[in-house]
């Protein structure tokens, strides 16, 4: 029938106004910034950096690998690369971010940094009340002003977050064995190396 869809639209919208009345659930919209509607967990609007442990900067999970600098469809992230290395949160040597910055004023929340991002060290903030008066200073963000902690991550996207430690942790487990086979042979090596003891004892 022409029109229908108008109608049942019409319909939809006179059960929501004449039920807020009687149920809050049918209220559409809240006195914001008064009253607020829980974030989703699956929002995103601009990227953070994950950090293990208490210190955001020895416990960044970021390796400087520029991958997602690369990829950023606007260019708006800027990573310089140490010099030297540290060990990242599986034990292993790895080069880290001495400039870690991100325009948020050209940032499109795509999420593709996250996508590309091998090491689980970029994630996607829910955090959208940003405004500043500072036009250009105040929407650059250094990677201190990024990190956020691995319990900060859990508290905004707990299942994403509860599947990235176990994969984590698996790869954690499997380079404390690799690490740990490769000391028993080294052991084994030497001791098979190390010459005979001289006999003891003595003569008439």
């Amino acid at each position: 029938m022409l029109g229908e869809g108008i109608l049942k639209g019409m319909a939809e919208t006179a059960k929501n106004f004449f039920g807020s009345y009687v149920s809050k659930e049918r209220m559409t919209t809240v006195e914001y910034p008064e009253e607020r509607i829980p974030t989703i967990e699956a929002a995103r609007v601009f990227p953070f950096l994950v950090y293990d442990g208490a210190d955001w900067e020895a416990g960044l999970r970021c390796v400087a690998c520029q991958i997602c600098e690369k990829e950023c469809p606007p260019k708006c992230i800027y990573i310089d690369k140490s010099k030297d290395k540290k060990p990242d949160y599986v034990g292993k040597q790895q080069f880290y971010p001495t400039r870690f910055d991100i325009d948020v004023s050209v940032c499109m929340s795509c999420q593709i940094c996250v996508e590309v991002c091998p090491f689980e060290a970029i994630k996607m903030d829910n955090e959208f009340e940003l405004a500043t008066d500072d036009r250009f200073g105040g929407l650059l963000y250094d990677r201190k002003q990024l990190a956020r902690s691995n319990e900060y991550y859990h508290s905004i996207h707990p299942t994403e977050a509860s599947q990235v430690d176990a994969r984590l942790g698996e790869e954690k487990a499997k380079v404390e064995a690799k690490a740990k086979a490769a000391a028993e042979a080294a052991a084994a090596k030497t001791a098979a190396s190390a010459p005979p003891a001289p006999p003891t004892g003595g003569g008439s």
